[in-house]
């Protein structure tokens, strides 16, 4: 079996996965106490209008129907339409997805830029000072909430110091006139990094602790092999020993967590969003929640489910290129 064949088993595998996410998530957000409707039009609708309402987005019908008519809209690319914002929950989810992306992935940059080396250099220099200091900053981080870090990284750096926005996130792609002070690119890309570090050094703290514990292990484990001790016994000096012997094969834990790490970083990305005011997927299924908008919550819980499902796809392929030994389910 090639590589595309396990990814396309792979991503069939998955299928059953987003019907349960789809299922219960329809059920819960149905469940929720209140009425639509009533948050739309107010305390004193009229019987008119409450219908009409209610016959525009199928309230009117059993839930069973309601389900049924989901999953063949869904399958046909259709998410519903909005109750509260009155508008395609596919065109609100474009509008708010490239904001939590480009948060989540500036997060794993910082976490895979901090913690690989942090790793390496606290297995090189074991029980060493620098080594202490790698394991408490990897265990204060992995102890600490994103949220947490968020607010009082606002309090130091944006009230104290004065040094980072603490809201209205510049988007990297953003037109240089969309800024007062921007007159080329490079000055919206400066403007949209220094808005962007503390929300990701935040949401990043966690997923930089934890891989730092897990390159830490593995390295030491590795170390620890034979053929590592027979390669020092050749003479072979400890830098090359590190880069050419120890670090690949030292990755595929990390690749695990990595994969992981994708649901605490969406997680952890609706509260960082909420604590920064970016206008993401995160605000977006909150104010969804507190408005009973069931069409936007199942929308961005699909599409969270997906995000989710083909970042283990991806790490599981991922191995491939660090271990040879992975065969795709092929027999021996």
């Amino acid at each position: 079996m090639n590589i595309y064949r396990y990814a396309l088993r792979r991503l069939l595998q998955a299928v059953p996965v987003v019907l349960g996410i789809v299922t219960i998530t329809f059920l819960l957000s149905n469940a929720i106490p209140g009425d639509p409707v009533q948050i739309m039009l107010g305390p004193s609708p009229s019987q008119a209008e409450v219908e009409a309402i209610r016959a525009r987005y199928g309230l009117d019908q059993p839930l069973y129907v309601r389900y049924v008519n989901y999953l063949a809209g869904l399958l046909q690319g259709d998410l519903g339409r909005s109750i509260y914002y009155g508008v395609p929950v596919l065109q609100k989810i474009q509008e708010r997805l490239p904001a939590t992306l480009l948060l989540i992935v500036s997060s794993f940059g910082f976490a895979i830029a901090t913690a690989v080396p942090l790793g390496v250099v606290s297995a090189k220099r074991r029980n060493d000072p620098t080594d202490h200091v790698a394991r408490v900053v990897s265990l204060v981080g992995v102890s600490t909430p994103s949220f947490w870090i968020g607010l009082m990284m606002i309090l130091v750096f944006v009230y104290h110091l004065g040094w980072f926005p603490a809201t209205n996130l510049v988007m990297p792609w953003a037109p240089p006139s969309a800024l007062p002070a921007a007159e080329t690119r490079v000055d919206v890309l400066l403007a949209s990094a220094h808005h962007l570090f503390l929300p990701t050094v935040s949401l990043g703290t966690l997923q930089m602790a934890a891989i730092t514990r897990i390159e830490r292990s593995a390295m030491l484990e590795t170390l620890s092999e034979e053929y590592v001790r027979l390669a020092r016994a050749y003479g072979v000096s400890e830098r090359t020993i590190l880069r050419k012997h120890a670090f690949r094969n030292a990755q595929l834990p990390v690749i695990t967590i990595l994969g992981l790490q994708i649901t605490t970083a969406i997680g952890g990305a609706v509260l960082t969003e909420t604590v920064f005011q970016i206008n993401g997927m995160g605000t977006l299924i909150v104010d969804s929640i507190a408005r009973l908008d069931y069409p936007t919550i199942m929308g961005t819980t699909v599409v969270y489910g997906l995000v989710f499902v083909l970042g283990v796809v991806v790490t599981d392929i991922s191995y491939a290129y660090v271990d040879p030994r992975v065969t795709y389910g092929e027999a021996e």
